[in-house]
């Protein structure tokens, strides 16, 4: 899949899971990473993961998909893969880079399954 070229594409899709404009079949893993890495790269963990447990769940609330859908363990993977990734970059390069390096590095969702 193609990668991001800007930092608003990036914050489209943060945006689109914040504000529940993006239908529910289009915010794919894909989508998850990027706005896991938004959130970690402008805030520390601990307020990240309250981020993206906020935001999944507003959204599954608004396109009225049952809570149960949602599964902390395994956000807490993901954030917790996600922030090593984002380790592995020189922190002077751009949020557009470091999303791409995730999305190369993780984009197989089920790396969690696996074990990885």
């Amino acid at each position: 899949m193609k990668n991001y070229s800007t930092e608003e594409q990036i914050r489209a899709v943060v945006e689109g899971l914040e504000k529940c404009t993006t239908p529910k079949g289009s915010f794919t893993h894909r989508e998850h990473l990027t706005v896991a890495t938004w959130y970690l790269c402008h805030a520390d963990p601990s307020v990240a993961l309250d981020q993206m447990r906020d935001g999944l769940l507003r959204f599954l609330d608004h396109h009225g998909v049952g809570r149960v859908k949602y599964k902390e363990q395994l956000t807490v993977s993901w954030m917790t893969l996600v922030q090593g990734s984002i380790e592995q970059m020189d922190p002077q390069v751009s949020i557009v880079e470091i999303t791409n390096h995730v999305l190369d590095q993780l984009g197989d969702s089920r790396l969690v399954a696996l074990g990885k």
